[in-house]
């Protein structure tokens, strides 16, 4: 394991979305990285681009394609992830991509384009295999819940919403970008804990 790395935070969160996009200050936030396999339970918020942030109740979403497959979208990367050896993969819904790192070659990611996706058969191009014996820290269920959550996010507001979201099994990690360049870092703990009182309004 690496050497610990402090990182001190003194700004205000200034981006939220229904509890992600706030106006709330967390004051002096600390975070503490354990080295490259160890991911703090915290919530790690990002402030985006000030010139997007200005601009952004002058756009809509506008529906892309995995925006209308959304739901089997995620049934295909739910696939992946239980039994196709998939350990973190990060969805895009804007541009509907999907980038998918498997434990069988963790050093390089795979990408994969809108239609291909939805293709017949994708799925079942890649074999069944496991996660090369590393312990999960998300249950089925759990991913179940995550999804859900992801579509919620990007479907319930046209001004503000989800862009790109990942799920990472073996730390529990999940990273979400929305349209007001806003980045979120949360551990499954939290965010599972928080699914009630997530806002869209």
């Amino acid at each position: 394991m690496g050497d610990l790395v402090y990182l001190k935070i003194n700004d205000p969160v200034v981006d939220n979305l229904a509890g992600y996009c706030s106006n709330a200050g967390f004051g002096d936030l600390t975070i503490t990285c354990y080295g490259v396999r160890e991911m703090p339970e915290r919530w790690l918020q990002i402030k985006g681009d000030p010139s997007i942030r200005a601009q952004l109740f002058q756009q809509q979403r506008v529906e892309s394609l995995f925006d209308t497959e959304i739901d089997h979208v995620h049934e295909i990367v739910y696939a992946l992830l239980v039994n196709k050896g998939v350990f973190h993969t990060k969805i895009h819904y804007s541009s509907s991509q999907l980038t998918c790192w498997f434990a069988r070659d963790p050093f390089v990611y795979e990408k994969y384009i809108r239609e291909e996706v939805l293709a017949n058969g994708f799925v079942d191009r890649f074999p069944d295999t496991d996660h090369a014996g590393r312990k999960l820290s998300l249950n089925e269920h759990e991913l179940s819940l995550i999804f859900a959550e992801f579509k919620r996010l990007r479907l319930s507001d046209e001004t503000v919403y989800l862009r790109n979201a990942a799920v990472n099994l073996i730390n529990g990690m999940i990273n979400m970008s929305f349209s007001c360049d806003g980045t979120h870092y949360i551990d499954q703990k939290t965010f599972l804990s928080k699914l009630e009182n997530f806002e869209t309004g």
